[in-house]
């Protein structure tokens, strides 16, 4: 009893702890459910038409088209520039498809598997072509080799050669692509076909269009600009402008969230001692290059972003600037070191040979091989022997396991080669140099290699020039100091009003950048700047930003918060908004003078009479609006 009496005497004390306790729990529940929902939301990419994209299937979606485009281009890495434009290509793929796709559904409209055999069978689809499903020989899809090739990936699952399996998965992939773009494409086309057939024409609409495009007037046009009067003469009160802002206000809204930001962009250059350092280099490269037999060492070592093959290539395989300078040069010659100012580089060309060759060669090939090297050289005289005494090409080939088929060899295809070897080299030499109907055996470093030229076409200059073209870059001392001085800057200046202030005074310029959005992929069209775009949506207003590394490591960029555009309307308070206002009030005030100046005014002469600048404007159509100097407008 006393125990109870205890509590009772408690009993306050003990409501509030256990309140409190459940309080606490409910509370932990709550805040546990709003950060669930703000994590749901960091994890959205987007909405289309009420329908949430998350960033894992966006990102599904942007590594299925890249490996299709590193497939299509043979190529394992993606410049950053190409891989926004990626991103850009697949969103607004995405948005296309879910518009199209809900205004299908509605119509019933639907692609069939029928249909989508149909235009398998028909092969005509532009898209069909880019797969590696094409006959060489017809130069057509073949819905055969795609049968074929969906049955050996089928059976191909349990191979145990992960090479050979992972080289199928990478062509199923791309195969599943172009089909689910195939079946997209078809469906916009139809829905598109359906739409156009609501547009119908008559006679009478036709031949009112007719006379709208061909029937011309000329007249008289008597104009008084704006610009006649000077700004200063108008005067603006507040109530002007807000009666102003409230009519223009549906221009202003602001469907999305947009930053401003003031920033200081320090680019990194080279400095006078990284430039004589590199000029001094240069010389030193110009005297060897002149002397070199086989200029091939000297262009890697050099670091020279123009790669040597040391076969004649065309002028498209050099940078424009080189390729502006072979015709003026002398075989044999080596030119001075030149400075390009528009890409920042210096130059050296030496041009070793210029000769007229074809652009595109037809031939048919043998390759050789052997149990050693001296066995395919047998091999290969006695096929060669053969061939002279008149054998078939194509017969002699399959007894060797090839085709000999007669295949076409363009220039393009090899000249933006990266490296070349020695046999690769040899062969295409002597590709180029042969003539018609001629039979070449080549000797490679493990075989032979026997082709027939049946055909050139496209002669042209083609030049064999080695070339040491390289950036002006700074220097890792010149870095260090620019980013000790700029750091050292902004670690003095760490409240963000202080930091703007002091800018110029220490040799910096404040720049502005505004309407920043979520969709933008670099902060003021600096590479590499992902972080610093992170930091602005992250952050609060008046919010000073860290120092960022950006750019190709050649920038430095501390930003500072300056306003956050919420969803709904800019006020009027907005300087953009302000301006665009005040720009339509002083127009609307300078039209309202025009007018009671004009009032009464009935003919040209009497127009001109009050001020107005006459002129004559002819070839008027209604189809075809006519530009008025005068005012500046159609």
């Amino acid at each position: 009893m006393a125990a109870l009496g205890s509590i009772r005497k408690r009993g306050v004390i003990l409501i509030c702890i256990i309140g409190f306790g459940l309080f606490a729990f409910i509370a932990e529940e709550a805040f546990r459910s709003c950060e669930s929902s703000r994590n749901n939301d960091r994890q959205q990419v987007g909405e289309v038409l009420g329908e949430k994209i998350s960033v894992n299937d966006f990102q599904k979606l942007v590594d299925e088209y890249t490996d299709v485009i590193k497939m299509q281009q043979g190529t394992e890495n993606i410049p950053e520039d190409q891989m926004n434009q990626v991103k850009d290509m697949v969103w607004n793929t995405y948005v296309q498809s879910k518009i199209v796709e809900k205004e299908a559904k509605k119509l019933g409209l639907t692609v069939t598997d029928e249909e989508m055999q149909n235009i398998l069978d028909e092969g005509t689809n532009p898209m069909l072509l880019q797969t590696p499903f094409v006959n060489q020989q017809t130069g057509r899809f073949d819905a055969g080799a795609l049968k074929k090739f969906l049955a050996e990936y089928k059976s191909n699952q349990t191979a145990q050669n992960p090479q050979m399996q992972e080289q199928y998965e990478k062509i199923y992939n791309y195969w599943t692509f172009i089909e689910k773009t195939l079946r997209q494409q078809t469906l916009a086309q139809k829905y598109q076909s359906l739409l156009s057939h609501c547009f119908l024409s008559n006679p009478v609409e036709a031949k009112m269009a007719f006379k709208e495009e061909n029937e011309e007037s000329q007249i008289q046009l008597a104009a008084y600009p704006y610009s006649t009067i000077p700004d200063s003469k108008i005067k603006i009160d507040e109530s002007d402008m807000k009666s102003k802002y409230d009519e223009m206000k549906p221009r202003f809204k602001q469907a999305i969230e947009s930053r401003d930001i003031k920033y200081i962009d320090v680019p990194v250059t080279a400095s006078n001692a990284d430039r004589n350092a590199i000029q001094k280099q240069f010389a030193g490269f110009q005297k060897a290059l002149s002397v070199a037999a086989d200029p091939t060492d000297l262009i890697h070592k050099s670091g020279s972003t123009v790669n040597y093959l040391g076969i004649p290539v065309g002028k498209d395989a050099f940078p424009t600037d080189i390729a502006a300078e072979l015709d003026s040069m002398s075989v044999g010659s080596t030119s001075a070191v030149r400075h390009n100012v528009q890409d920042n580089t210096l130059n050296i060309v030496k041009l070793i040979a210029k000769q007229q060759l074809p652009d595109s060669i037809q031939f048919q090939a043998i390759q050789v091989g052997g149990a050693t090297p001296d066995a395919a050289h047998k091999s290969a005289d006695s096929i060669y022997n053969a061939l002279k005494s008149g054998a078939n090409f194509e017969v002699i080939a399959k007894k060797y396991g090839q085709t000999g088929q007669q295949t076409w060899l363009t220039t393009k295809q090899y000249e933006f080669s990266p490296s070349m070897d020695k046999d690769t080299k040899s062969y295409l030499l002597s590709l180029n140099t042969a003539p018609v109907n001629s039979l070449q055996n080549i000797t490679l470093t493990q075989g032979s290699l026997i082709f027939k030229v049946l055909d050139r076409k496209g002669m042209e200059d083609k030049y064999t020039a080695a070339v040491i073209k390289r950036t002006i870059d700074f220097s890792q001392d010149t870095y260090r100091n620019v980013y000790n001085r700029f750091s050292s800057f902004v670690s003095a200046n760490q409240k963000p009003d202080v930091l703007l202030k002091n800018a110029a005074r220490s040799g910096y310029k404040v720049m502005d950048a505004k309407d920043i959005t979520t969709s933008m992929h670099y902060v003021a069209n600096i590479h590499s700047t992902r972080d610093a775009l992170k930091w602005i949506f992250a952050s609060d207003e008046g919010a000073e930003s860290p120092l960022y590394e950006c750019g190709d490591n050649n920038h430095l960029l501390v930003m500072v918060l300056t306003k956050i555009h919420h969803v709904g309307y800019r006020g009027l308070d907005d300087p953009q908004v302000r301006q665009m206002v005040k720009a339509e009030v002083i127009r609307d005030k300078k039209a309202d003078m025009i007018m009671a100046k004009i009032k009464g005014v009935n003919s040209i002469a009497a127009a001109k009479a009050k001020g107005a600048s006459v002129s004559p404007v002819s070839q008027i159509t209604f189809a075809a609006p006519v530009f008025l100097p005068t005012v500046g407008a159609s």
